[in-house]
């Protein structure tokens, strides 16, 4: 069945700060943003109960969702701007006049909202419609490349629910900046457009805060140069890739009965030794440990039925996991929680399928992941320079697990004035196979997973995952 069917385009507008609210203003991008020009747009969809009609939604709701952006807009001007990306020599900024926008798409859906958001494995491309399309990017006639930044689309499931889609490129701002955009934008929507609700919680739009002592800026300069010397891809165009058709997404809660038994056998392993008092054991950490471990597994499993493409069987190849750290307070020079952009680290973990696959997986791999957040907390900027040819390296291999999200982003709380999220995903997974990380939907502790696997691959996952819940 062509998904698509299922939404009916209502309405293509374009949304800007107030006019005269913003002059003309470019930022620099700093080392921390450069990274990110390789990756594809970070999609994210808010999903709500909504039990109104469509021309309820039209006429009420619709006006106040327009303006609430418009003025948030004015706070967090660079949603609105253009990524302007000159050739080599050339430094690539952010460039904002008066009439930039944002595109604001509103649709309708005839799909079954309840099995939108449902936690069971369902085909990846039945929440592809409702994933906004950022407009192409263009060519200026002196070769200047211009991306847009960021795109809505708001999808009204009549009676039953309503979609909030984004798609926005990573190199603007981090999953941290984006989280405080969408929070001014709800607090701002639910007071009815009262801008003074955002005075304690602003944005600081201010590059200079991010310093270079160690020269970072040339390295990510080469790359970016590299890049923008190709050929525009689809992703550039803010084109979704295809996805393999035989792809499921599925969403998996680990609860804090579960993360404190994790905890409880981490320590164990190493009884009362120096190394158990050192040890960053956190829920992030063992959840993190637990779902590696158990995606390896299924995928050893698949293999093992032929019914993925044999790999190496050598006992002592790598796995790698990789997961962003967020060095806002922990660098060798202060900057703010509130600091708008990428404030990024990777944290790179790699270890033998032997160990993650090992009796002590789970312990081996979360005593591995809390070493390297331990670590990262104290190393500034060491091992930014390397670690995205690390990266590129890794994933060549095809043994990388990345994580996307985090629960600290709190994406449940984002509430337009009609109550709590009733589910939060991130659709980019599907092309990456990265692990999704959110708070819980139900407001309970703990953490959610998404994951998007072969589906013959996520039957392995879902059966190792509910054996190795009730061996803990």
């Amino acid at each position: 069945m062509d998904l698509t069917s299922t939404v009916k385009l209502l309405n293509s507008i374009h949304v800007s700060p107030p006019p005269g609210s913003v002059p003309t203003t470019s930022l620099p991008l700093v080392h921390f943003d450069l990274p990110w020009f390789f990756v594809a747009p970070i999609q994210r969809l808010f999903f709500y109960e909504f039990p109104h009609s469509t021309s309820y939604f039209i006429e009420t709701t619709l006006p106040m969702l327009k303006s609430s952006l418009s003025l948030t807009l004015q706070r967090f001007f660079p949603y609105a701007a253009n990524i302007m990306c000159p050739q080599p020599p050339g430094k690539p900024y952010l460039h904002y006049v008066e009439g930039d926008f944002i595109s604001f798409i509103v649709a309708e859906s005839a799909a079954d909202f309840n099995h939108a958001i449902a936690n069971y494995s369902r085909p990846v491309q039945l929440l592809h419609p409702f994933v906004p399309q950022l407009p192409p990017a263009r060519l200026t006639e002196d070769g200047l490349r211009v991306l847009p930044t960021l795109a809505f689309q708001v999808t009204l499931f009549p009676n039953s629910g309503i979609c909030i889609g984004s798609a926005y490129f990573h190199v603007v701002g981090d999953g941290s900046s984006f989280m405080h955009f969408m929070r001014s934008w709800t607090s701002v929507c639910r007071s009815g457009g009262d801008l003074t609700c955002l005075e304690n919680s602003l944005p600081l739009i201010n590059k200079d805060v991010i310093k270079d002592p160690s020269g970072l800026e040339l390295a990510g300069l080469k790359s970016y140069w590299h890049w923008v010397s190709s050929p525009i891809k689809d992703e550039d165009s803010g084109l979704t890739p295809d996805v393999a058709a035989d792809k499921v997404r599925g969403t998996f809660v680990l609860d804090q009965a579960h993360a404190d038994r994790l905890k409880h056998l981490v320590k164990a392993g190493y009884g009362n030794s120096v190394d158990s008092e050192q040890l960053h054991i956190s829920t992030f950490v063992v959840t993190c440990a637990f779902l590696w471990v158990c995606l390896i597994k299924s995928k050893e499993s698949a293999n093992a039925t032929n019914k993925l493409p044999r790999g190496n069987d050598d006992e002592d190849e790598f796995y790698y996991f990789v997961f962003p750290f967020d060095c806002r307070n922990r660098l060798e020079f202060p900057v703010p929680t509130a600091y708008f952009g990428n404030c990024l680290k990777a944290g790179l973990v790699d270890m033998k399928k032997s160990e993650l696959i090992g009796d002590n997986g789970s312990v081996l791999a979360a005593k591995a992941i809390g070493n390297k957040i331990k670590e990262m907390g104290t190393s500034g900027l060491t091992g930014v320079r390397d670690w995205v040819p690390g990266l590129i390296e890794r994933a060549k291999t095809g043994r990388l697990t990345p994580v996307a999200g985090s629960p600290k982003f709190h994406v449940y709380d984002t509430d337009f004035g009609w109550g709590r999220a009733s589910k939060v995903e991130l659709t980019h997974i599907d092309q990456d196979g990265a692990i999704s990380l959110a708070d819980r939907g139900d407001g309970q502790a703990g953490i959610e997973a998404g994951l998007a696997l072969h589906k013959f691959q996520m039957d392995e996952f879902i059966t190792i995952f509910q054996q190795s819940l009730k061996l803990l």
